[in-house]
């Protein structure tokens, strides 16, 4: 199984030597960035994700949609047994700032739903890809993933469309 990994990286902007108590330090600031590793995963032009496991996909929002709505408040998630199709709506998230239809990325049965996303939404925003997932998904056809984005693909999307 692949995972994604969250590693830091020091981008020196301003290098500034002081010496405290005999002691060197270095200012600077840092920023973090995410790399994948993982090669399931896909995403929708609705910024809608879907990481594939043995027929079973794992739903959720993209960090810049979660980002996009801001403090999630209330989540509406499709009922365990429900069919899709690709580009249904199947539940709804809320937010401070603004509601926001969820869409089902592929088309299939709903096989698990994240309830304690349900009870405590604010995981979509602490953690959109691990704890903040949404539905599961068994997929009737593996190859609608093809019209799906792949994470380089959707980065330069947003980049483009987003900017």
């Amino acid at each position: 199984m692949f995972s994604s990994k969250v590693i830091g990286i020091t981008k020196i902007t301003r290098c500034t030597w002081t010496n405290m108590n005999n002691v060197q330090m270095l200012l600077t600031n840092s920023m973090r960035f995410s790399t994948s590793s993982i090669k399931d995963r896909y995403y929708t032009d609705k910024h809608e994700w879907i990481d594939v496991n043995n027929k079973i996909g794992t739903v959720g929002i993209s960090h810049y949609a979660q980002d996009a709505l801001g403090d999630v408040v209330y989540a509406e998630l499709p009922a365990v047994g429900t069919e899709v199709k690709i580009k249904d709506e199947c539940g709804a998230l809320e937010s401070v700032k603004a509601a926001s239809e969820l869409y089902s990325p592929v088309s299939g049965k709903v096989v698990e739903i994240n309830s304690l996303v349900e009870t405590k939404p604010a995981l979509i925003n602490q953690s959109c890809y691990k704890d903040g997932w949404l539905f599961k998904l068994e997929l009737s056809s593996e190859e609608e993933i093809s019209n799906l984005m792949n994470e380089e693909q959707y980065g330069e999307f947003i980049k483009q469309d987003h900017s």
